[in-house]
């Protein structure tokens, strides 16, 4: 099968099919967890016909155009665990740490939502 091109996580799309380390197909690919400000891959969530599963970033060989292949076999995916919740909030700041006064007189010259605080959106 030519899975085409390896590529970077940033650019992995949903629906492409994922392979079990024997070479058989086991599901799609539905979502990438990464925190890409950081440029950390964390794995993915993937679609079976037994539900989603998470397959951590360790558990992935390697991610091509057409195909994303797993280190592990169809039990062991089986038997990973379900997404559960929503994946973290991306902050600028740390909790509990206080924002930088320059940060909030800069707001003020840019124009920048001061009740929205350092909370930015996603494109």
């Amino acid at each position: 099968m030519d899975e085409g091109l390896p590529i970077a996580y940033q650019v992995l799309e949903e629906g492409v099919p994922v392979y079990e380390a024997g070479g058989e197909a086991i599901g799609t690919v539905d979502h990438v967890v990464s925190a890409p400000q950081q440029d950390i891959f964390h794995g993915i969530v993937i679609r079976t016909g037994g539900g989603r599963r998470f397959v951590a970033a360790e558990q992935v060989s390697s991610l091509h155009e057409r195909g994303v292949d797993l280190r592990i076999d169809a039990a062991e995916t089986a038997a990973l665990p379900e997404p559960h919740g929503a994946s973290q909030g991306w902050r600028v700041q740390e909790p509990g740490v206080r924002p930088s006064r320059w940060i909030h007189i800069l707001g003020m010259f840019t124009g920048r939502d001061r009740k929205r605080g350092n909370w930015t959106e996603e494109s």
